[in-house]
């Protein structure tokens, strides 16, 4: 019964997702409002019967039915209930279901805000949503269905991988999945411009806010991926260049690019065509990354089994780049820039040398991605590229973007002086010289590490000197304590300083990396109880293992004692084996920060043995907390960003006082 009304809410989805498709257009085309208006409504329907799908899903899970060969796969009658919750797009089929879902709510609020306000290009705008959301749906009726079943039925399920069931599973898949959702919004937006031949910036006002969500939603999930695989793989790492993981970077990587272009074009009328062509990668991308995942094809901790769909979602990324690139080439002199560069040393300038930075790096991770399926199809076997080729060649690139970042925020629109931007930069540069040369006496010695550090170093002190100027103004201006006016600084400009902060968080997490990189300590030993271990600044001691056993999963624990001076701890690593996935045990990892050094000392158990004996991976990772303090001031600040406008003001710095008026980033 569940099998038959889940697949049937689908099918009729996906009916009404390509009537929209054809109606919306067709509106538009012959000046019939009454059949946009009645796509409109059949968008509305696809919500509602995707939800329903998704509820009736649900409803399997929870009630245990067996019947339904994803329930059987994703679920166990003892898996906790948020995992039973996570099972819901814990599987290719699921998550297919999740991106459908995702797309009809969006798509119901993208009608909800824009249909009266945009009616020029939301009839177009909706053919592409529903056109995208039909074909998922074609995959999700045809080729992978949550709702196929299973006979005879049996009496439980094999439940999620072990590596999945984890807290990191409840946030990481949502989010990264929502990330690649959203970007089809701005996408949209885009092509109903270029079909309509509406190019100026009212497509760029429209989907602003959508971008923004969009890169929070990328950015958050890629966080919460390193988050998560730090503390679950147990390599003592946090990002190792995988496959699946540069498919996911890489979208971020053309948002952020694209996010800052924008106000280019909205403030001198520039770079039209770059912004056409950043969206059309960033969704594109978007679906690689889907494709990557679910197809198998590439070889990665994260992907799924290799499947059916992959040339599907090849075709249709075919597809989408034909259509788009076409459309682009069609409208190539209607988006001719309205004014030049006038100088290199301007702001704009500086955006531009930011995204050809951030297009190369997309361009040397996707080529790493892909040289695996090159290599077989040139020389009959696979090569995959490591971390090591990422690290050497996107190195130099990432840190030149820090550097950057931070000059784009001292030098001013259309011209700025050399001479003046140089005096500014005295106080910039001595505080960056004081932090790279802590650096040096803290241990860093070779030339990248030193560079790196000055590099971010001079990112975070531009960015703290805004703040810290703007907040001087209106403390001057308000009257107020300084503390009241650094926060009234994001009420006077949130786009700008929510920007400012994000700056600061990416300049954290650039010194964490620096840190976690360059001075990590690892050490790889195997102990009986009493004996014990020295690793970097730690002494490790071993003292013996006990075992315990719960439904569903039993566990073998060690107890080891750390100690950095006169300080000690006690840790826990474990090994831990679900009946249903003997033939795959799991180490739960065991990492410990330890104030003020900020570092993490992190224990993984390997194995064990009879007589007691234990082997054990420990790697010391110090500033790693900078890693997830940047990140959340990344995230804050793009939530800033995002948010409107409160009370349009601009604040002159050197005058220390306020004017009416909008401000501009």
């Amino acid at each position: 019964m569940t099998a038959n009304i889940g697949t049937a809410l689908l099918f009729i989805a996906l009916l009404a997702a390509l009537y929209s498709a054809v109606a919306s257009v067709l509106g538009a085309r012959l000046r019939v409002p009454e059949l946009v208006v009645s796509a409109r409504n059949a968008v509305l329907a696809v919500a509602a019967l995707v939800v329903l799908a998704a509820l009736t899903l649900m409803y399997a899970f929870v009630t245990h039915d067996f019947s339904l060969k994803y329930v059987v796969a994703q679920s166990t009658r003892s898996q906790p209930w948020p995992y039973i919750f996570s099972g819901f797009y814990g599987g290719q089929a699921g998550s297919l279901l999740y991106w459908s879902l995702t797309l009809a709510l969006l798509s119901t609020a993208v009608i909800v805000i824009h249909f009266r306000t945009d009616r020029q290009l939301i009839p177009y705008v909706i053919t592409v949503l529903m056109a995208i959301e039909a074909f998922i749906l074609t995959v999700l009726n045809f080729i992978s269905s949550p709702f196929e079943t299973v006979s005879p039925v049996p009496p439980d399920g094999r439940g999620l991988n072990p590596l999945l069931q984890d807290p990191g599973m409840l946030v990481h898949p949502p989010m990264l999945l929502a990330g690649y959702v959203s970007v089809s919004i701005p996408f949209a937006f885009a092509l109903a411009a270029l079909i309509t031949g509406q190019v100026d910036n009212r497509w760029l006002k429209a989907t602003r806010h959508w971008a923004l969500l969009a890169w929070l939603f990328l950015s958050l999930g890629n966080l919460l991926g390193a988050w998560w695989a730090y503390h679950v793989l147990g390599w003592g790492g946090y990002w190792g260049w995988d496959p699946v993981e540069n498919a996911a970077i890489m979208p971020w990587f053309a948002m952020s690019a694209y996010v800052h272009s924008v106000l280019v074009q909205e403030r001198r009328g520039m770079l039209k065509v770059w912004n056409m062509v950043l969206i059309i990668v960033a969704f594109n991308l978007a679906i690689f990354g889907t494709f990557v995942v679910r197809s198998g094809i590439l070889s990665s901790v994260h992907s799924f089994a290799v499947s059916e769909i992959g040339p599907y979602f090849f075709g249709f990324l075919a597809v989408s780049l034909i259509v788009s690139l076409t459309l682009l080439l069609l409208r190539l002199p209607q988006l001719k820039d309205e004014h030049n560069f006038d100088s290199m040393l301007s702001r704009e300038a500086s955006f531009l040398f930011n995204n050809l930075l951030f297009v190369s790096v997309i361009l040397v991770t996707f080529l790493g991605v892909i040289f695996p399926l090159l290599s077989e199809a040139l020389q009959g076997r696979k090569i995959n590229v490591g971390a090591p080729f990422y690290q050497q060649v996107n190195g130099p690139l990432l840190l030149a973007i820090v550097a950057l970042m931070g000059l784009g925020m001292l030098v001013p629109w259309r011209r700025g002086a050399l001479r003046a931007l140089l005096r500014g930069l005295r106080t910039t540069l001595a505080a960056t010289a004081i932090i790279t040369v802590a650096a040096i006496v803290l241990g860093a010695r070779s030339p990248w590490t030193i560079l790196s550090v000055a590099a971010c170093a001079f990112a975070l002190v531009v960015a703290v000197r805004e703040f810290h100027r703007t907040a001087l103004a209106l403390r001057r201006a308000q009257q107020t304590h300084y503390p009241t006016a650094l926060l009234a600084v994001f009420r006077y400009n949130r786009r700008r300083y929510g920007g400012y902060l994000v700056h600061v968080g990416v300049a954290i997490m650039g010194i964490a990396i620096v840190g976690s990189s360059f001075f990590q300590t690892e050490r790889s030993v195997s102990m009986r109880p009493g004996q014990s271990v020295e690793v970097g600044q730690y002494t490790v001691a071993y003292q013996g293992l006990t075992t315990w056993s719960e439904p569903g999963k039993h566990r073998t624990i060690a107890a080891l004692l750390v100690r950095n001076g006169n300080r000690s701890f006690e840790v826990a690593p474990q090994k831990v084996v679900y009946e249903n996935w003997e033939e795959q045990p799991i180490s739960e990892v065991v990492i410990k920060t330890v104030y003020p050094q900020l570092d993490d000392v992190y224990i993984v158990m390997a194995a064990f043995g009879e007589d007691g004996t234990a082997s054990f991976h420990i790697f010391v990772n110090p500033l790693v907390a900078f890693l997830w303090l940047g990140g959340a001031l990344l995230v804050i600040g793009g939530l800033i960003s995002w948010w409107p406008e409160a009370v349009p003001a601009t604040v002159d710095v050197r005058a220390g006082r306020l004017a009416p008026g909008t401000v501009s980033s």
